[in-house]
């Protein structure tokens, strides 16, 4: 019964929020600046409730392995090794019963119970003069009870829907909570959140996470508290991309580009590196070295562009990450969590262990797949060609030398002919819910459904900025399109477009990433790149015709289907690892069965394809089958 099993639910959690102690309880996990010792604050102060919401981010704590575990184990990026866990295997078969202690919607109810303490309690009127001191806090907790139920229906299908705060088991006997699949948690939860579209994010300035970094013998762990907290208008625009209410979703990331946030863009680029491939034996890419005709100053015109696997060095979280999980550095101090070791690397290490043995470990449990390694070599790297006289650049050529984004995220050894792989993402034990790079992908993916291709691609090749309203700099922009970036999605209106900075180094496409100069350059002279939108979507066409065995036409709604497929490969190189890519699947193929393109179930069997590999025990053709046991 769905009653026993709230119940089971609530006092798992122990009834968390029964009393101001429970929140206050928060103190293993952030340390604050204040002096000042509460002992039951009270919601209707100015400053104490920031201890509640210091307590729903504990509860955000114990729900990051099982985000990452359920997201990545059923993608098609990873693969399972003889020491993976035996849990995690079975995610990974989509043979996972109540029983797998990942199959877990208690550690998100216990957020959503703890979101729902603090809005029934939380006075909103507070003002320091004409400033409402409340309102982004409650903005920001009303996001987080949003995303909770959002990776609930993801997991189950159909949950349990409240908003009223549990501290009694009265309160669930005999209760009459509705089951709402996607449409219902949308429905009763987005006209509250557009109420408070635009609310900056909290900001309570930068906090000390804990003390005793781990190897090292001391130190501190801080923490910028605004990435703590998720913006309300990106939390939204997932909730209506996910049940395929594109314009509305475009409509909210627009906003948070464009009213929310100060840093809209994502100005990272990869060089081109040799590293990787001597490492796996030439296994990850044909080429070993540059190409004779490769500029050796290829790059030197990206000016004030970072490189993109500093995104994940601590010291940098601020550059492209909008929000995450920070976990202890100590097990004696806070949360701990075990996707550091499940990915090969030992973060909690004691400092004599590390030196003995080393922080990396021989039992690796989860892998690159070889569709993820077969993807990313696959992938044209734009490079280059110097003029043969003068310093001039004379064109832009394409290699098979590999996505260099693989390169800052995976270390790769060979010992005694045996290739071992480690991925590196969470050697800092953080946990990404959101970058700039997310918020701009599912810009592009509305768009794309939108029925404006070309405004997604220009996402992939060039970036946002003025260029995109130039004739010669946006010639594969259709004018209706360039009309509803200015108007309908006023993402280039007048008020909004120097919002984005159009310098050569800001003005980064997301493809650029990892796979060199995809935009075209206009330096000393005008050099066109080969990545092209009708080049790239006419090779995606083939690729589709020939691998699941349809035909393939030449309409808008072709196009639209051959772009989506383009962005789900765009979704693997920059997100691989972090906890979406299960989800990114589902949802796209929710999208290509709701278009009814080829045919009503086509999106099924494209999931069911990629898939494939694993050998689940389900059929995936079956979308009742893409779904968690509840418990």
């Amino acid at each position: 019964m769905i009653t026993k099993s709230i119940k089971h639910l609530l006092i798992a959690c122990s009834l968390c929020c029964g009393g101001a102690a429970a929140f206050t309880s928060c103190s293993d996990m952030l340390e604050t600046d204040s002096e000042r010792q509460v002992f039951d604050p009270e919601l209707n102060q100015k400053t104490d409730s920031m201890f509640y919401a210091f307590g729903i981010l504990e509860a955000m704590q114990q729900l990051a392995d099982h985000y990452v575990f359920q997201g990545e184990m059923r993608g098609d990026l990873v693969k399972t090794t003889a020491y993976t866990d035996s849990m995690l295997t079975h995610l990974a078969h989509f043979s996972a019963t109540t029983s797998n202690r990942y199959d877990s919607a208690y550690v998100y109810y216990r957020v959503i119970n703890n979101c729902n303490y603090y809005i029934a309690h939380r006075d909103t009127a507070l003002y320091t003069g004409a400033t409402n001191v409340a309102i982004s806090e409650y903005a920001g907790v009303k996001a987080i009870r949003a995303w909770a139920y959002l990776q609930l229906v993801r997991n189950y299908g159909r949950v349990p829907f409240f908003t009223e705060p549990l501290t009694k088991i009265s309160q669930i006997d005999n209760n009459s909570y509705p089951m709402l699949d996607i449409d219902g948690i949308v429905s009763q939860l987005a006209p509250d959140l557009e109420t408070l579209s635009g609310t900056p994010t909290t900001n309570y300035g930068r906090i000390i996470f804990n003390v005793g970094a781990p190897n090292s013998g001391g130190g501190e762990k801080t923490v910028a508290s605004r990435l703590l907290m998720m913006p309300l208008d990106v939390v939204l625009g997932d909730l209506y991309l996910e049940n395929n209410q594109y314009s509305q979703a475009a409509s909210h990331y627009i906003t948070y580009l464009t009213k929310v946030t100060d840093t809209p863009t994502s100005p990272f680029f990869s060089p081109y590196t040799t590293g990787r491939r001597g490492g796996l034996g030439g296994m990850m890419g044909m080429y070993s070295e540059r190409p004779s005709d490769w500029d050796n100053q290829s790059n030197a015109s990206i000016t004030g562009a970072i490189d993109w696997s500093n995104i994940f060095v601590a010291r940098n979280a601020t550059s492209d990450i909008i929000t995450y999980i920070p976990m202890a550095v100590n097990r004696t101090l806070g949360v701990t969590t075990s996707l550091p070791l499940a990915f090969g690397y030992n973060y909690y290490a004691t400092q004599t262990d590390a030196q003995a043995n080393g922080l990396y470990v021989d039992e690796v449990q989860i892998e690159p797949s070889e569709a993820y390694l077969a993807l990313s070599d696959s992938t044209d790297y734009y490079y280059f060609v110097m003029a043969t006289t003068g310093l001039a650049r004379s064109e832009v050529k394409s290699a098979k030398l590999g996505d260099q984004r693989v390169t800052g995220i995976l270390r790769q050894q060979t010992e005694d002919n045996v290739a071992k792989t480690w991925i590196r993402k969470y050697e800092n034990a953080n946990i990404v819910l959101y970058r700039n790079s997310t918020v701009l992908l599912h810009l592009a993916e509305a768009f794309n459904r939108l029925g404006m291709p070309d405004a997604a691609f220009a996402i992939l090749k060039d970036g946002i900025g003025s260029h995109l309203l130039s004739e010669d700099a946006a010639y594969y922009m259709t004018a209706d399109t360039k009309q509803a970036l200015q108007s309908t999605y006023p993402l280039l209106s007048a008020a909004n477009v120097a919002k984005f900075d159009d310098a050569p180094g800001a003005r980064i496409g997301i493809h650029m990433h990892g796979a060199g100069m995809t935009r075209d350059y206009n330096g000393q002279d005008y050099v066109a790149s080969p990545y092209r939108l009708d080049t790239i979507v006419g090779l995606k066409m083939k690729e589709i015709a020939k691998t699941y065995q349809v035909a393939v036409g030449t309409s808008k709604e072709d196009s639209i289907n051959a772009m989506e497929d383009i962005l789900c490969d765009e979704y693997a190189l920059e997100f691989a690892f972090e906890g979406t890519r299960y989800y990114d699947l589902m949802r796209l193929a929710r999208h290509k069965n709701a278009a009814g393109l080829y045919d009503a179930n086509f999106g099924s069997r494209w999931l069911a394809r990629k898939l494939a590999y694993k050998n689940p025990v389900v059929n995936l053709e079956d979308k009742n089958n893409w779904y968690l046991p509840f418990r």
